[in-house]
């Protein structure tokens, strides 16, 4: 039951999330642009005009579901008062966290090989959410990696990022096969850097238990 510090969402806000949840699950499994309006309000179990209501177009979606996965992992990625050992000990926990929820997983890698297309909605979304990650991660291994002159850290940087993306598509195809966090905890240790103890599962704040 409610209660005043946990108020019960109300009807528009309960149907808004079950919007937002039919688009991540279409957009992981078809990718974008293959998934109309109408068949994301189907999928709601609402009508095209009850969709419109709340959301004045797909791409208005499209931009509520990276948005809320983004302010999950903002404080674990992005927050100043990380230090450089943190920074790089949650990471290793999103990608534990990730293979708890692959329809997550599935929506960021087909939604980023959609938006490589300069005219997709979500393009300058991916390039800036790049260079961010790239900026933060360059920093951390600048103050990790400072006796070892090779790779630099803007190299170490885009190189974990390739690593995790592509350990992320491999993962997708044959799950059983592909471990994600003992290839990254491989490659960090191979810089010199220590690796957390895997963490007990938990379930993903957004109750998605597919990437």
């Amino acid at each position: 039951m409610a209660d005043a510090d946990h108020p019960r969402p109300s009807k528009g806000e309960r149907t808004r999330r079950r919007i937002i949840d039919s688009a991540s699950e279409l957009f992981s499994r078809s990718g974008y642009r293959a998934v109309s309006l109408r068949d994301i309000a189907a999928h709601a179990g609402i009508t095209h005009a009850g969709a419109l209501h709340h959301f004045p177009n797909k791409e208005a979606m499209l931009i509520h579901v990276l948005s809320r996965r983004d302010e999950i992992d903002a404080p674990l990625v992005l927050s100043e008062a990380l230090s450089h050992r943190e920074l790089i000990d949650n990471i290793v926990r999103i990608v534990e966290r990730n293979t708890g929820t692959p329809g997550m997983v599935s929506l960021y890698v087909n939604l980023s090989a959609e938006a490589t297309d300069p005219t997709h909605p979500a393009h300058e979304y991916f390039v800036r959410r790049y260079r961010v990650l790239r900026a933060h991660l360059a920093a951390a291994f600048a103050g990790l990696l400072r006796d070892r002159p090779h790779p630099t850290p803007e190299t170490a940087a885009q190189q974990f990022l390739a690593l995790q993306d592509g350990l992320q598509v491999q993962w997708l195809l044959d799950p059983d096969s592909v471990d994600m966090r003992a290839v990254v905890a491989s490659f960090l240790e191979g810089l010199g850097i220590t690796v957390p103890d895997p963490t007990p599962t938990s379930t993903d704040p957004t109750g998605d238990r597919l990437t």
